[in-house]
């Protein structure tokens, strides 16, 4: 099901949104498997999703067509060329005319203008690459650094990922969940327990070797 959706992107740039890789791919899969929780948990819900980073946005549409149809999408990225390419991702993959997908796209910092204790499902695929800064946020269009920003997370490929974990309590809604990937050299180990001495449950969904790296994705939700 992975690469029927991938064979089904349009005509994308990947000079300017990030081509979809391994890491995606295995979001596509834990999905994939989490879709009887998901459905128990949100199927009787006006759920929001929120997928922070979205890229060519096959995440948030195999979600929208193959987990929750029913739900409401709201895709943020950084970067402009993204935020369009989400939405002709979402409209290359209907089956029929017919077809409605509540998705939504913004150029945001993260989840920066959501309100507070909305989302209900939070997807991110962060810019994990370990680098000694960040690049400056383009003021240009046609700037190339605008794909970088969907690579380099700074000290240990976790700066952006932080802000993003800090801000949890304040981001998901009473019952929210939060799905992030890591590879290897992110610590994901010290960074589950971390947050479970914040009083967080954390979950190894998925696992996997891909090339020479090591991927797996965090399943984060409230103790009840």
């Amino acid at each position: 099901m992975s690469w029927e959706m991938v064979e089904r992107l349009t005509n994308i740039d990947y000079e300017k949104v990030y081509e979809p890789s391994e890491d995606s791919f295995l979001l596509l899969d834990c999905f994939e498997q989490e879709r009887e929780f998901i459905q128990t948990k949100f199927g009787k819900s006006a759920a929001l999703v929120t997928e922070i980073g979205t890229g060519s946005g096959i995440v948030t549409t195999f979600i929208a067509k193959n987990v929750l149809p029913e739900a409401v999408y709201l895709a943020t990225d950084i970067n402009p060329h993204a935020c369009r390419t989400v939405l002709e991702t979402v409209s290359h993959n209907k089956e029929k005319p017919q077809d409605v997908y509540l998705v939504d796209s913004t150029q945001m910092d993260l989840t920066a203008a959501i309100k507070p204790g909305a989302i209900d499902i939070l997807v991110f695929n962060p810019p994990y690459v370990p680098a000694s800064e960040i690049p400056d946020r383009p003021t240009q269009d046609e700037d190339p650094i605008w794909l970088d920003l969907a690579l380099v997370g700074g000290e240990d490929g976790m700066v952006v990922t932080w802000k993003v974990l800090d801000n949890l309590e304040k981001t998901l809604s009473r019952k929210g969940i939060a799905y992030i990937l890591f590879c290897a050299r992110n610590k994901p180990e010290q960074v589950a327990a971390v947050m479970k001495e914040r009083g967080w449950n954390v979950e190894v969904v998925i696992h996997r070797k891909a090339g020479w790296e090591v991927l797996s994705v965090l399943k984060f939700s409230r103790i009840a």
